[in-house]
C-alpha cells in the first residue's frame, strides 16, 4: 500500500468527518458526522497512487460504494492566472435511478461543504434539505 496519510482527519474532519486508523493496513473509519446520528463506516483502500490517484470501498455489504478520485493537470491556465492548476475528478459507479436520487444531492451537498470549507465559509451552514429532495429527479433521470 503506498499511502501517504494526512494528520487523521484533519483534512476530511470538516468536510466529511473524521477518519481513523492506518491506511497503510488497507482500510481506516470514517466517521459521517453531517448525517443523522453522526455514523462511521469503513473504508477499504482499493487503489492509492499518492497523490493522483485513490479508488475506495465504503460502506459493507450489500451498501457499498465504490469511489474514485483523481488529481489531473490543468494546463490551460483557466483559472485567469495562466499556467498550470489542477482538477480534482470524483466519481461514484452507481446504475440504479433510485440512488442516484439520493446519492447525487449528497454528492453535491458534500461538494458545496469543501468549497465553503476551502473558501473560509463554515460547512456546517451548508443545508442538505436544499439538495434533497430539489435535485432527486434530475439525478434519477440521468439513469432513467
Amino acid at each position: 500500500m503506498n499511502a501517504t496519510p494526512e494528520p487523521t482527519g484533519h483534512y476530511t474532519g470538516g468536510r466529511i468527518g473524521p477518519w481513523s486508523g492506518d491506511p497503510d493496513s488497507g482500510e481506516v473509519e470514517l466517521q459521517m458526522t453531517a448525517e443523522e446520528g453522526a455514523p462511521s463506516m469503513p473504508i477499504r483502500i482499493d487503489e492509492c497512487v499518492a497523490p493522483e490517484r485513490i479508488a475506495v470501498s465504503a460502506g459493507e455489504g450489500a451498501e457499498t460504494w465504490t469511489l474514485h478520485g483523481e488529481v489531473r493537470v490543468d494546463a490551460s491556465g483557466a483559472e485567469g492566472g495562466g499556467g498550470a492548476g489542477s482538477v480534482l475528478a470524483l466519481s461514484q459507479e452507481i446504475s440504479d435511478p433510485e440512488q442516484a436520487s439520493a446519492i447525487g444531492p449528497g454528492w453535491e451537498f458534500y461538494i458545496d461543504r469543501l468549497v465553503a470549507a476551502e473558501t473560509g465559509g463554515d460547512p456546517a451552514e451548508i443545508d442538505f434539505d436544499a439538495y434533497y429532495p430539489g435535485q432527486a429527479d434530475y439525478y434519477r433521470g440521468l439513469l432513467g
